[in-house]
């Protein structure tokens, strides 16, 4: 009986272990700080804003922590299937980067595109922010419901 000499993982998987080459290769560290950045900024340098998004039997829910943005900042588009959230966190406080232990808030442009699991009606939907905290109400379609269409004889 041949013994395999593959990992556990490559056997579970099927995947195929490449021996390294003989050659050095460079290697590149990352800060923090870049992982941070990199973290905080999509293609468009715009922050990603965080999100909780759930449901109900007639309704989707997302909520997002805004704190610092002011209502007029904030930018929502709706269509049936996708939500995007834009708005600003203006910093009010010009302090030299000398002085900071920590710079951890994002400050600045962000946004959010959201692919809504199952259609919504736009017309009816709502958004109301507290303490801070965006939440928007999106009333699902109900492909279920019907209506009694008359027809007009002329």
């Amino acid at each position: 009986m041949a013994k395999d000499k593959r990992s556990f993982f490559e056997r579970l998987t099927g995947a195929v272990n490449v021996p390294a080459e003989s050659e050095e290769r460079e290697v590149s560290v990352t800060t923090a700080d870049e992982k941070l950045s990199e973290w905080l900024e999509e293609e468009n340098g715009d922050g990603q804003l965080a999100v909780d998004v759930y449901q109900t039997p007639d309704d989707i829910f997302i909520r997002a922590m805004v704190a610092g943005v002011k209502p007029e900042d904030l930018d929502i588009s709706i269509t049936r299937d996708m939500i995007t959230i834009k708005g600003l966190r203006e910093s009010t406080h010009e302090i030299s980067e000398d002085n900071f232990f920590f710079k951890e808030l994002y400050w600045g442009s962000f946004s959010r595109t959201i692919l809504l699991p199952q259609e919504v009606e736009v017309e009816e939907s709502e958004a109301s922010e507290k303490n801070g905290l965006l939440t928007l109400r999106l009333p699902k379609v109900d492909k279920g419901r019907q209506t009694k269409l008359r027809v007009k004889s002329s």
